[in-house]
């Protein structure tokens, strides 16, 4: 049985930082992804810009730059997470989830279920749990939800050219979403359960643009609205908050943009103490240590399903400094000490 120093459970930028923090510092690890690195970032449709700048999202001292200077799409910022992974030689075992995960501090076991092979097992001191906040979508379990033309993910705005398209939701996905299947030719109606569009949760240079085609009439609004039904062809709506006729909506696609949730069931095995609504793990902020010795939470996983996004890739990375401060005995850092920009081989 392998044992580590550490096991790393996610391979997002998260996860990542902190796999070259502890090869860095000479200790050993193991990181454990359920499917490839960056794997929540591959599911955005093509093209999706970041919202933060790229500094901000950039990881382990290594520059994020981009042809335009302009904001990493989903695209580039997959193609610098392997640069950096190839970059410091990290050894990583993707599609291998943790399936079981036992023991105390110092004799800790983790059970992973290999693509194509057979049970493993792990030891390690330490485990760090970094597997985001939006492993899977929320669903609103209602008839029809599982019928093939119905989506909870944006794939690409070229399948609904020509088509009827309702997007439920009114955040940036939602909103993303309705601008580029409007663009490609799609006829798009939007269902949003709020009497108005939050200006707070949408990019700011798509809220202007998706208020103009609104109130054109470009693309269709029920504001206030939550579909109850959906059938082949149609979807029912119902009022968000009080008793109201049902408004039915001609729909050859439906998109479920609602938000997403995270996986805490690692946590729960760990015996990680979940509070709130979100089911957000307890733990130290000055160190990331939950109240399981040992047992240690990172990047967007620490506020659990988040419903205002308050912790993102960019304000993760203190977690990373305070996970090895505490791991080599050390003072927690106040402020993030900026990693070393390394230098970069030429192309």
């Amino acid at each position: 049985m392998t044992a580590v120093q550490v096991a790393i459970i996610g391979g997002g930028p998260i996860g990542l930082e902190l796999a070259v923090a502890l090869k860095q510092r000479g200790m050993s690890f193991r990181l454990f992804e359920a499917g490839q690195i960056g794997h929540t970032i591959s599911w955005f449709a093509p093209q999706t810009r970041f919202f933060s700048s790229n500094e901000r999202i950039a990881i382990a001292g290594v520059p994020l730059h981009t042809p335009d200077q302009s904001k990493a799409t989903r695209e580039q910022y997959l193609q610098y997470l392997r640069q950096v992974v190839q970059l410091y030689g990290l050894q990583l075992n993707t599609y291998e989830p943790v399936v079981d995960l036992q023991g105390t501090a110092g004799q800790f076991v983790l059970s992973t279920q290999p693509r194509l092979g057979e049970l493993c097992q792990y030891r390690a001191r330490n485990v760090v749990l970094a597997t985001g906040g939006t492993a899977r979508p929320r669903m609103l379990n209602i008839p029809g939800e599982d019928l093939p033309h119905v989506s909870h993910y944006f794939e690409e705005p070229h399948k609904y050219f020509g088509r009827k398209v309702l997007i439920v939701g009114g955040r940036n996905s939602a909103i993303e979403a309705a601008l580029r299947c409007q663009a490609v030719g799609a006829q798009v109606t939007l269902s949003y359960r709020r009497a108005q569009l939050d200006a707070q949760a949408i990019k700011y240079w798509l809220l202007p643009e998706i208020k103009s085609l609104i109130k054109s009439g470009r693309i269709a609004a029920h504001c206030c609205s939550r579909p109850v039904e959906i059938d082949p062809g149609r979807v029912m709506l119902a009022p968000a908050e009080a008793d109201g006729p049902l408004v039915e909506v001609e729909a050859d696609f439906v998109l479920l943009l609602v938000g997403y949730e995270a996986d805490m069931n690692l946590c729960r095995l760990a015996g990680v103490e979940l509070r709130g609504p979100a089911q957000a793990p307890v733990f130290d902020p000055q160190t990331m240590l939950t109240n399981v010795p040992g047992v240690y939470v990172a990047g967007t996983l620490t506020a659990g399903s988040q419903e205002h996004y308050r912790v993102f890739i960019e304000n993760s990375h203190i977690h990373v400094a305070r996970i090895v401060a505490h791991l080599k005995g050390q003072a927690p850092p106040a402020e993030v000490t900026p990693a070393p920009v390394i230098e970069m081989p030429e192309s």
